[in-house]
């Protein structure tokens, strides 16, 4: 299998940005991933994939990434006639950017390939809105169907599965899970407060995080209760943003300047799974995509230094460390409490401050994930910077179908 590179990365700040259009975070997505990996120009780009969940709320159903990136094609700063495709895969949407502009190189075809994802989903004046467009990332043709698997989660559990009208419905789907995983293997909400707590901590760390303040884990349970056991500090918020990521073939990078060749980091795997109307004790599609992104590296659960993963809300931290073998199966709640995903820990996970603190604009997350385990294998990290980081994995799934999520992404890289 060929060799692909990451060469330029970059993700915008997270946050609401009311002012800022679609294409004005496109432009500083792309002219910072350039800069990034050293180039004047985009004119060598070959193709581009371009990650978007939300822009028909805004009135752009079709087209999304041509019309975002018209302005700069006039200006000549990104080549004519190029090719871009439009992606969607809910939260995982521009993970599968990135896994098309790594097919790109994989296949021959292309020596350097574009990866971006953009979103807004903040209306200032509109909160019914803003909370409607999550619903697309949930069937709506059969909605009886996942309400009465979660029902009868709930009647599992002990909890009855409640939605509500001041919340997505995404952060009742996970407190649910929360409270089958909680009934079936002790996991508590202290558990996931602590896992919280940290990523508010590492995200304070973080210029390009939505929440740049730490948290006690007693001020995260302290706060209001979103979706029992969620409290609001436990749950990603809503905002803007954008992320790109440039990659390239060996044979190109061996003619760029050496200062590029040095922060190059090696896509060590990339693997995609869909989502299905799963057993409530079968392994969740993540399981499955990292245990062939781990072949595909040829290394083990225990290589890896980082890890980003999908924490739309922090009880998902738990579970992935599951999934992604770092810990047995039930065990992810002591995981997180024994300390070992915390910045000092034997494996950091969401050095970024992860999507609670980081921040969440669905059609972004997944190269703004990318971004920082880049930053972090480049040792540009600063003081949350993870020493001496080899391989480092990332996490992102999108969508909900039943228990899990509709697709997953499981990304692997090396310094």
């Amino acid at each position: 299998m060929r060799n692909v590179y990451i060469i330029g990365s970059y993700s915008t700040q997270f946050r609401k940005w009311p002012e800022l259009t679609h294409k004005e975070l496109t432009r500083d997505a792309y002219l910072n991933v350039l800069m990034d990996a050293g180039m004047e120009d985009g004119c060598e780009i070959e193709f581009a994939w371009f990650g978007n969940c939300f822009m028909n709320s805004w009135g752009q159903c079709n087209i999304q990434g041509q019309v975002c990136f018209i302005p700069l094609v006039r200006e000549k700063l990104f080549p004519e006639r190029v090719p871009l495709i439009n992606v969607e895969g809910g939260c995982a949407t521009a993970s599968m950017a990135l896994h098309g502009a790594w097919k790109d190189i994989l296949s021959g075809q292309c020596h350097l390939s574009l990866a971006m994802g953009v979103e807004k989903t903040f209306f200032p004046d509109d909160r019914e809105k803003t909370l409607k467009q999550y619903e697309q990332g949930i069937d709506q043709f059969d909605k009886e169907e996942w309400i009465s698997e979660y029902q009868e989660a709930g009647r599992v559990s002990g909890t009855p599965f409640e939605m509500g009208d001041n919340r997505t419905v995404f952060m009742d789907t996970y407190a649910m899970q929360a409270c089958y995983h909680m009934a079936k293997y002790g996991t508590t909400q202290r558990q996931i407060a602590i896992g919280a707590a940290k990523n508010h901590t590492n995200g304070s760390l973080n210029p390009k995080a939505q929440y740049q303040f730490a948290m006690t884990t007693e001020e995260v349970l302290d706060d209001r209760i979103v979706s029992y056991p969620l409290t609001r500090s436990m749950c990603a918020p809503v905002g803007d943003g954008a992320a790109a990521a440039l990659l390239c073939s060996e044979e190109y990078l061996k003619y760029l300047p050496e200062k590029t060749k040095d922060r190059a980091v090696k896509v060590a795997a990339s693997v995609l799974t869909g989502g299905k109307y799963r057993k409530f004790d079968e392994p969740s599609l993540s399981k499955v995509a990292a245990d062939k992104a781990y072949k595909m590296a040829g290394i083990k659960p225990g290589d890896i230094d980082l890890a980003e993963v999908h924490d739309a809300t922090s009880f998902c931290e738990i579970y992935q460390a599951e999934m992604l073998g770092f810990c047995p199966i039930g065990e992810g709640g002591k995981f997180i409490e024994s300390g070992a995903s915390f910045l000092d820990g034997k494996l950091p996970i969401n050095t970024s401050g992860g999507l609670v603190s980081k921040g969440h604009p669905v059609g972004a997350t997944g190269l703004s994930m990318i971004y920082e385990l880049v930053t972090q294998l480049r040792a540009e990290a600063g003081s949350r910077q993870v020493q001496d980081a080899e391989f480092a994995i990332q996490e992102n799934g999108g969508g909900v179908i039943g228990l899990e999520e509709a697709a997953c992404s499981i990304i692997i890289l090396q310094r």
